[in-house]
């Protein structure tokens, strides 16, 4: 008989969820996609424009592409390891030297960048909306953003997406518990757990959470990625420290264990190429970074902090024109550090919320909703303290006096601290009832795991009608600054787009100089700085360039070969750009007498040759 009895569906028979709470995932899926497009047409584009100090990049990956060499800093100087250039190295073996084989894989990175960006963001209690509003922000790229994130010039292209992973395995670590024994010989993360018994084995409350081995390869990977990054560039140093202390806060036990071992060794692992070369050749790191920072360099304090405080927040997180800053696009400089003191705050308030551990478990094993607030209050409270601190550095340097424009590189890894910096603003109603409009079709059906009510409730002291006023013109403040935010990249990323055509005739001028050199036979030219590793990376060192000051005296060579290579051959050419002064002083030399030159322009390039 079966009268009365229900029959269950199938599991393949399930219905399919529906669309809209699908809706922002593809929509963050399209948006980085499209960010990703635009970037890769401007690489074929031969924009941003490259420069010898990529080039130099590019030279050291075509050295290992050869096995000539393997070389552990940017060629001239005792910082800044060559990651890209081994990433590159594969590449430039398969395809020849140029630009495009040096920029893939940072695109590459750029693209792992905006997928962890997006996890990252949910996991820290954010909805789908919100990661779509994170995702889309980022897509934009104004020119010093994609400046950044695509010229393998040393140091930047990595640092966005090691520090979104580290910040991503902070929370993974931190928010699930590491399985407990319920006996056998090892120790018991609780201490109130069963002693050892004949039968022990290992019980996972929650199944969907890492086994002790998949934790240890989390562990591994968090001291490997800060260790590469330590060798890589050192700006990210600040992040590296936040998250580790919320680690040793939360994690401290584990710490004292295998886990605490197996970070040392990967963070050495990372660091060992900078370890072993300081050990060999008795240099220091730091001290070289900071003496490029123009720690020995004369700026006075108050362009210092105009370059640092004013110049620097637009122009590192993408709101500004090419090369400059118009003044309507300085007011990032004053949201800037409000969004990180409100975020702060909001942070530390998630972070101190008391949390009643389980029956059970000690302080290292409490979990449940409560739980994961705190972890997500205190990474993104460490995420926020990072680019405050990386604010600071550049702040004090000399660079943002001297060059505030072209120094706002040191700011770029601004950008990962994003889903901590907009956290606030999406925690007011307004922005939250759109999304939950957009998913359920009615107002208040939050998703979110970490919902701060921070104008839920009317301030102390005021009564429901004037708390609500305060809210909605709090609501109203937080979608205007979105409303701008967006806007303002939104232009600058047009303004980089509209220099395109002029720097892809630029890179055309460049080719027909390497194609006019080849025409002519020469194999050794002198010229200035950034001409020449450029010219040399070009062709593959079938042209060797050495440099020279405008007074034609001897310049800064990163690779001395090529100054006495160049030296070596006393029918070694000039280059210079038509125009520069450089070209003005070898115009003085020409003529028709011995020990002149004779000139040959192409492109607004000028070759001076010697006469025979």
């Amino acid at each position: 008989m079966t009268v009365g009895v229900r029959q269950e569906p199938r599991e393949g028979a399930r219905p399919r969820p529906p669309l809209r709470p699908r809706l922002p995932v593809l929509l963050a899926l399209l948006v980085g996609l499209a960010g990703v497009g635009y970037r890769l047409a401007l690489l074929l584009a031969d924009a941003p424009p490259t420069n010898s100090d990529e080039a130099t990049m590019g030279l050291a990956a075509l050295h290992i592409a050869r096995g000539q060499g393997f070389p552990v800093w940017f060629y001239g100087q005792a910082y800044m390891g060559t990651l890209e250039a081994y990433l590159a190295a594969p590449l430039v073996a398969l395809a020849g030297p140029s630009v495009l084989a040096l920029r893939l894989p940072t695109l590459a990175l750029y693209a792992l960048f905006l997928a962890l960006s997006w996890r990252l963001t949910r996991r820290l209690g954010g909805d789908a909306w919100f990661a779509l509003l994170v995702v889309g922000f980022l897509a934009l790229g104004s020119d010093r953003v994609v400046k950044n994130q695509l010229i393998a010039g040393g140091g930047y292209p990595e640092l966005n997406p090691a520090g979104v992973a580290l910040a991503l395995l902070t929370v993974g670590l931190c928010a699930g518990a590491p399985q407990r024994r319920a006996g056998g010989s090892g120790r018991p993360t609780s201490s109130r757990a069963a002693p050892p018994g004949p039968d022990a084995r290992t019980v996972d409350a929650d199944p969907s959470r890492p086994r002790p081995g998949a934790r240890l390869l989390r562990w591994a990977a968090w001291g490997l990625v800060s260790g590469l990054m330590l060798w890589v560039d050192p700006l990210l140093l600040p992040y590296i420290l936040g998250a580790g202390a919320v680690l040793m806060a939360r994690r401290r036990r584990e710490l004292a264990g295998r886990a605490g071992l197996v970070v040392a060794g990967t963070l050495l692992l990372g660091a060992a190429p900078m370890l072993l070369d300081s050990l060999r050749h008795g240099r220091n790191p730091l001290a070289a970074v900071l003496a490029a920072g123009g720690g020995d360099a004369a700026a006075g304090w108050g362009e210092r902090l105009y370059g640092g405080l004013v110049l620097g927040p637009p122009l590192g997180m993408g709101f500004c024109s090419p090369s400059h800053c118009a003044g309507w696009q300085l007011w990032w400089a004053v949201a800037f550090p409000v969004l990180l003191l409100l975020g702060a705050v909001a942070a530390w308030r998630t972070l101190r919320t008391p949390v009643a551990p389980a029956a059970g478990t000690g302080p290292d094993d409490d979990s449940g909703g409560a739980d994961e607030r705190r972890v997500s209050g205190a990474v993104r409270l460490a995420l926020l303290a990072g680019a405050a601190a990386v604010l600071a550095a550049y702040t004090v340097s000399s660079s943002a006096g001297q060059t505030p424009v072209e120094s706002a590189r040191y700011l770029s890894c601004l950008a990962v601290a994003t889903p901590a910096l907009l956290w606030p603003l999406w925690q007011l109603p307004f922005p939250r009832q759109f999304g939950d409009l957009a998913v359920s079709g009615s107002v208040g059906r939050h998703r979110l795991a970490d919902v701060e009510s921070t104008s839920a409730e009317p301030a102390g002291g005021l009564g429901p009608a004037e708390g609500g006023r305060r809210a909605r013109v709090a609501a109203l403040a937080a979608v205007a600054v979105l409303a701008a935010m967006l806007g303002t990249a939104g232009v600058a990323t047009a303004g980089a787009m509209a220099r395109v055509p002029a720097i892809h005739a630029e890179a055309e001028r460049h080719r027909a100089l390497v194609d006019t050199l080849g025409g002519l036979g020469v194999r050794h030219v002198r010229g200035g700085y950034w001409t020449c590793n450029r010219l040399t990376f070009a062709t593959g060192e079938d042209v060797v360039c050495s440099v020279v000051d405008d007074e034609l005296r001897p310049g800064f060579d990163r690779l001395p070969s090529y100054r006495r290579a160049v030296t070596a051959d006393p029918g070694a050419a000039w280059v210079a750009p038509a125009g520069s002064p450089l070209a003005a002083r070898l115009d003085q030399r020409l003529g028709p007498g011995p020990g002149a030159l004779d000139v040959v322009t192409v492109a607004d390039w000028r070759i001076y040759l010697p006469r025979p």
